[in-house]
């Protein structure tokens, strides 16, 4: 579990790596490279949504894509009509917290149980994605942008300079700028998991009847929490948005919302760091894969989840480090023999 920060190694080292990136990845990679890498930046972003209202304050979402696409949908538009898209990535991240909250209070309050959350939550993507489907006619327009139904929305800006429009971001710089937010996301997670306030959401996840009677509003505080994470998706969706330059109804699906499961689950629930090693390894595989025609992706990532689920519930790397600490702890007594 992470939880302090001083004393913990790992932290350090993903800081360490996310900086060496950050700086050295632009000259190193080509163009196709710092394309890929940056998409495995964003859905980082992404999976961190999820990593941390399920893992610090359990939260079981499955509807983490409904997040995801409305941030990429709220930044589109607001980009195309306000020729900038310095205050629209903003409001992919407002918006999305705005409505988390809205949906985590009649959730919390109304005190549905875990089972229909994730019903409620999953349900409320695939009503965006019906909704963003019928939208291809033109009269489904908010200013200049047109939602385009299944089609799309193209065209959508590229980053800018904040408060130069015309200052638009190259391939390097816009990773640059995705791998310095997946940084200062991950410090900021982390300090707020070892404040006062995550320690109280550490809390409510083992035992929530023994955190109400502390005197935690244990509702008020998991809507915080669902909060953050739909704001987190969000602008995870905005980033999808610009780096594409283009979003359609896709961003809403099931699919989006099992791959932040799968990733959480391989990484391990309860960590930040084991989700985004995930990302990065079984988009790399899933990538391969595709290239040699082997399988179907929804197939691998169904049969991962299902070997998840069924053998390793603690996370694939989890348990992968358990059985290399277990290892190591025998191996002085097996060379004394």
């Amino acid at each position: 579990m992470e939880t302090s920060l001083h004393r913990d190694a790992g932290f350090w080292v993903m800081i360490a790596i996310g900086l060496a990136l950050l700086v050295a990845g632009p000259l190193v990679w080509d163009l196709f490279q710092i394309m890929q890498i940056t998409q495995y930046v964003v859905l980082s972003v992404y999976v961190l949504s999820l990593s941390y209202i399920w893992g610090f304050g359990g939260i079981l979402s499955f509807g983490q894509a409904a997040f995801f696409g409305l941030g990429a949908y709220t930044f589109s538009v607001a980009s195309i009509n306000m020729g900038e898209t310095t205050f629209p990535f903003l409001l992919a991240f407002g918006l999305p917290a705005l409505f988390g909250a809205a949906l985590g209070y009649f959730m919390f309050y109304g005190k549905l149980s875990d089972v229909y959350m994730g019903v409620v939550t999953m349900v409320v993507t695939l009503i965006f994605w019906k909704l963003i489907n019928h939208t291809a006619g033109p009269e489904y327009a908010i200013g200049d942008a047109r939602l385009g139904g299944f089609n799309g929305i193209p065209s959508v800006p590229v980053l800018n300079v904040p408060g130069k429009p015309e200052a638009w971001l190259d391939p390097g710089q816009m990773f640059q700028v995705f791998m310095a937010i997946l940084v200062i996301l991950y410090i900021v997670l982390r300090t707020l998991i070892a404040s006062d306030f995550g320690r109280v959401s550490l809390g409510i996840r083992e035992n929530e009847t023994r955190a109400a009677l502390l005197g935690y509003d244990v509702r008020r505080h998991k809507v915080i929490v669902f909060a953050i994470g739909a704001g987190i998706a969000g602008m995870a969706g905005g980033m999808w948005a610009t780096y594409q330059t283009f979003v359609d109804p896709n961003v809403f699906s099931l699919e989006m919302s099992a791959k932040a499961l799968i990733w959480t689950m391989a990484g391990g629930v309860g960590t930040l760091a084991g989700p985004i090693i995930a990302v990065v390894v079984l988009q790399y595989l899933s990538l391969k894969l595709g290239e040699m025609h082997v399988l179907n992706n929804n197939f691998i990532l169904g049969g991962i989840m299902m070997v998840l689920v069924l053998l390793v519930p603690k996370g694939g790397l989890p348990t992968l480090r358990d059985a290399l600490v277990a290892l190591k702890a025998r191996t002085p007594a097996a060379l004394q023999r």
